[in-house]
């Protein structure tokens, strides 16, 4: 049964930073591209970065370009999100995704390109 498991998440100041991690199992994920997206209280599941497989491009949605950096391990099956710079606005839970590689790259933001979800991880950015 495939699983990805978050950790990392937690209680931050703004201006603080964290790195999420992603681990996947139940099959290898290194030829998919891996994704995380957020979701906040009374909001919408948003998008905020996704990593390719071979060539590992990435994508940021626009609220965190500049400040959230996404990589992948595929020797571990894992998926990192380092975040810096963190605002009372990045509190959300926090969902790691993985997808076909195809799909994804053209269009990372969209959630119905990827297959498989994590239970999520939440961050919370006090002031």
């Amino acid at each position: 049964q495939v699983q990805l498991v978050e950790s990392g998440g937690g209680l931050v100041q703004a201006g603080g930073l964290l790195r999420l991690s992603c681990a996947a199992s139940g099959r290898s994920f290194n030829t998919d591209a891996m994704g995380w997206f957020r979701q906040a209280p009374g909001k919408e599941r948003e998008f905020v970065a996704a990593i390719t497989w071979s060539d590992e491009v990435t994508f940021y949605g626009n609220s965190v370009k500049g400040r959230f950096t996404i990589s992948r391990d595929d020797a571990k099956d894992t998926v990192y999100l380092h975040m810096k710079e963190l605002e009372q606005g990045d509190t959300a839970v926090y969902y790691c995704t993985t997808g076909p590689d195809m799909e994804v790259r053209l269009q990372p933001s969209d959630p119905r390109q990827y297959r498989h979800w994590g239970q999520g991880t939440p961050v919370t950015v006090s002031s």
